[in-house]
């Protein structure tokens, strides 16, 4: 199945508004090759389907439930979409070992994708996750 990067960056859009927001776990399995490939899993955690799902849902999600994404721009060409979007949410659940401290948090991330018949291949990401983490810890 042919692609173009229009309808690629429909995809992205799609698996932020119905996977991340929205939890659906049909659109993951249904957007997400069963062979992907996450560059920017952390170290030690899977870099396939199985850990991007378990920290989007159960890592990012369990510590904002309330998790929305913005997305700002989008670039694609050929297989690949460039996305600069933020994650906005209130720590209201454990994230990454700090307990809840309800403080609203903004977590920019620039990422690229790459799609295989409209599903995601590989990703790579940045983010400012380290400042988040720290702003979290601050007493």
């Amino acid at each position: 199945m042919e692609t173009t990067p229009e309808q690629n960056k429909k995809t992205i859009v799609r698996f932020n508004r119905e996977f991340i927001e929205q939890g659906k776990i049909e659109t993951f399995n249904e957007l997400v090759a069963d062979d992907v490939f996450n560059h920017s899993a952390a170290p030690g955690a899977s870099t396939g389907a199985d850990g991007m799902f378990h920290f989007l849902q159960t890592v990012l999600k369990g510590g904002f439930p309330d998790l929305t994404v913005e997305i700002f721009d989008q670039i694609g060409e050929a297989d690949k979409v460039t996305t600069r979007k933020a994650f906005y949410g209130t720590h209201t659940g454990e994230f990454l070992g700090i307990p809840p401290t309800h403080k609203k948090m903004t977590l920019q991330v620039i990422e690229i994708v790459r799609l295989k018949d409209g599903k995601y291949a590989e990703h790579w990401g940045l983010s400012n996750l380290p400042a988040v983490l720290a702003e979290l810890a601050a007493q």
